[in-house]
């Protein structure tokens, strides 16, 4: 049952699981993960949301720093009625220790969402369930598309919560990512 307003009354519901795991890069947040987050709420009591590869920024690829993807999730999932943490998850050299390091940074968790093959290997050989999640328009909705429409100069705003596309611009992210992407030669 939906609010007026559009939140999600998750009264109606009964969630599998009690506290859920779902990692990303969210270079930049946008609406492929926000109609995601908008299934799990379905699924889950809670939701812990990692910020991934968090010490990286400041390139064409990882732009934003870790408080900025922590700022426009939180600004963004604020909308759904679900507790939620968002927590940045830097990136480790040995992947076998990955899943012991993930545990150390969040709350406890019955279950991981992903899709990334080696994020669902790293889990599975931990003894820890993970499920698969839609796609919504891959092409479309992901965060290297929008990047791309930064640096070029096209529409890109309506690929990201509106509170998402506020925050970029109040970091100035697209002017950074356009400067980051000119070469010394004023190519790419």
């Amino acid at each position: 049952m939906n609010h007026e307003d559009g939140r999600h009354d998750k009264r109606n519901t009964t969630p599998k699981y009690e506290r859920a795991f779902y990692i990303g890069r969210f270079q930049p947040y946008h609406l492929g993960h926000h109609k995601v987050i908008g299934m799990l709420i379905n699924e889950v009591e809670e939701l812990i949301i990692g910020v991934g590869s968090a010490q990286k920024s400041h390139t064409t690829i990882d732009p934003f720093t870790a408080g900025e993807r922590v700022m426009m999730i939180s600004k963004a999932v604020s909308e759904f009625d679900i507790p939620f943490y968002v927590i940045p998850i830097e990136d480790v050299e040995y992947n076998s220790l990955w899943v012991s390091h993930v545990k150390a940074m969040v709350p406890p968790f019955s279950v991981v969402f992903s899709n990334n093959p080696l994020v669902e290997r790293l889990f599975y050989e931990a003894g820890i369930p993970v499920r698969n999640l839609p796609m919504f328009n891959r092409g479309k909705y992901s965060g290297t598309e929008i990047r791309r429409r930064m640096i070029e100069g096209e529409v890109w705003e309506s690929l990201v919560p509106k509170c998402v596309a506020d925050i970029i611009y109040e970091v100035k992210g697209v002017e950074r990512i356009r400067k980051l992407a000119q070469t010394d030669y004023g190519g790419r």
